[in-house]
C-alpha cells in the first residue's frame, strides 16, 4: 500500500488541478445564482453594478443588505461542514462518518437548544454553547472508545451511541418546554433565513482560523487514512494525530452549527463524491471538499428560498431530502469501491 503523498510525480495531478479550477468555477456560479435568484430576479449585470457602485438603488439594497451576507454565511457554513466531514471520514477510514452521524452535531444541538429554551435572554451565547457542546460530545466519544488507545471502529460505535443519547436529551428538553419550541424549530431544521452581516462577521474569523490550521493537519490525515499499523510503521504518533484531527473536525462543525443550526449530510455527501473523483490525497481532497461544500450549501439555500416562494423552506430540510437517498446508496453498494490507498 502506497502513501498518498510521495516524491514521484503523480499522473493524476493535472486532473486534480483541473478539478480545483472546475470546483472554483462552480462555487462562483453558485454565488452568482444566490445573488440573482429570489422573490425579485436580478440580472447578472445589475448584480455586478450593485456590488461595485455605492448607489441607493433597490437592487443594491437587495444584493448588498439581504442576499450577499446570507450567501457568504452559507459559503462558510458549507466549507466548515465539508472540511469537518472530510477529516472525520479519513480519521475513521469510513465514508459514513460525518458530524451528524457520530454525535458531534447532537452535542452542539443539545447545548444550543438548552440555551435557547432555558435561557432565552442569553441568545448571544448560542454560538459558544454549540461549540462547547460539540467539543464535549467529542470528548465523551473519545473517552468511551479509549482502551489503551482509541481505534476508529470503537470511536464510531461510541459516536453512534452518544448521538442517540444526546438526541434523546434534546427531544426531552423540547418536550418539557413545548410552549417555547416554536423559537427553536428553524434552528433544528437548519436554516440560513435572516442571516445578515453580523452573522457573517461572527463566523468569519473562526472559519479562517480553522481553514489555516487545517492545512497543518494534511500530513496527519494522509497518514491516518492508511490505517493505524501503517501509520505507526511510518513513525506517526497515531493517537496524537487522531486527537488533533478530531478536535479540528469538532471545531469546524461547531462553527457551522452555531450559526446555521443542524444542517446535515454536507459532511457526508461532498467528501465522498470528491474522494471518488480525486482520490485520498488531502493536499487536493481537502480544498476540493471545501469548495464543493460551499457551493452545495449556497446553491441549496438559494433553491430552498426560490423554489418554494413565498415559503422560506429550510436548507437543512432540502439537503436532507437530497442526502438521505445518497446515504442509502452508500449502504446498499456505494461502499464497495471505497479504498484507503
Amino acid at each position: 500500500m502506497n502513501a498518498p503523498y510521495t516524491n514521484r510525480k503523480d499522473p493524476r495531478s493535472k486532473t486534480r488541478y483541473a478539478l480545483l479550477a472546475l470546483f472554483a468555477v462552480l462555487l462562483l456560479l453558485s454565488i452568482l445564482y444566490g445573488l440573482m435568484v429570489g422573490a425579485v430576479s436580478i440580472p447578472a449585470k445589475e448584480v455586478w453594478t450593485s456590488l461595485i457602485n455605492d448607489t441607493d438603488s433597490e437592487f443594491r439594497q437587495i444584493v448588498w443588505n439581504l442576499r450577499l451576507p446570507r450567501v457568504l454565511t452559507g459559503l462558510l457554513v458549507g466549507i466548515c461542514l465539508a472540511v469537518s466531514g472530510a477529516f472525520l471520514q479519513g480519521v475513521f477510514r469510513n465514508p459514513l462518518a460525518d458530524p451528524g452521524i457520530i454525535g458531534v452535531s447532537s452535542g452542539a444541538g443539545l447545548a444550543a437548544v438548552s440555551v435557547m429554551i432555558l435561557f432565552p435572554e442569553q441568545m448571544s451565547l448560542v454560538p459558544l454553547a454549540a461549540f462547547l457542546g460539540a467539543l464535549a460530545a467529542a470528548a465523551i466519544i473519545y473517552a468511551l472508545a479509549w482502551n489503551k488507545g482509541a481505534p476508529a471502529g470503537r470511536m464510531i460505535l461510541a459516536g453512534v451511541a452518544v448521538n442517540s443519547l444526546l438526541g434523546a436529551g434534546m427531544t426531552t428538553v423540547i418536550l418539557l418546554n413545548s410552549e417555547k419550541v416554536q423559537a427553536v424549530l428553524p434552528w433544528l431544521a437548519g436554516s440560513l433565513n435572516g442571516k445578515s452581516w453580523p452573522h457573517f462577521e461572527t463566523i468569519l474569523p473562526y472559519a479562517c482560523i480553522g481553514m489555516v490550521l487545517s492545512v497543518f493537519l494534511v500530513k496527519h490525515a494522509n497518514v491516518l487514512i492508511l490505517g493505524d499499523e501503517v501509520a505507526k510503521l511510518l513513525g506517526n504518533r497515531v493517537e496524537r494525530s487522531r486527537m488533533l484531527v478530531i478536535l479540528m473536525s469538532t471545531f469546524m462543525a461547531g462553527i457551522a452549527i452555531s450559526v446555521s443550526g443542524l444542517i446535515g449530510f454536507v459532511g457526508l455527501v461532498v467528501p465522498h463524491i470528491v474522494r471518488m473523483i480525486a482520490g485520498n490525497d488531502y493536499k487536493f481532497f481537502l480544498p476540493l471538499s471545501a469548495l464543493g461544500g460551499g457551493a452545495l450549501v449556497v446553491a441549496a439555500d438559494t433553491s430552498a428560498r426560490a423554489w418554494f416562494d413565498p415559503i422560506e423552506f429550510p436548507v437543512g430540510v432540502l439537503l436532507a431530502l437530497l442526502g438521505a437517498p445518497f446515504f442509502l446508496y452508500l449502504l446498499r453498494g456505494g461502499l464497495k469501491g471505497w479504498k484507503t490507498s
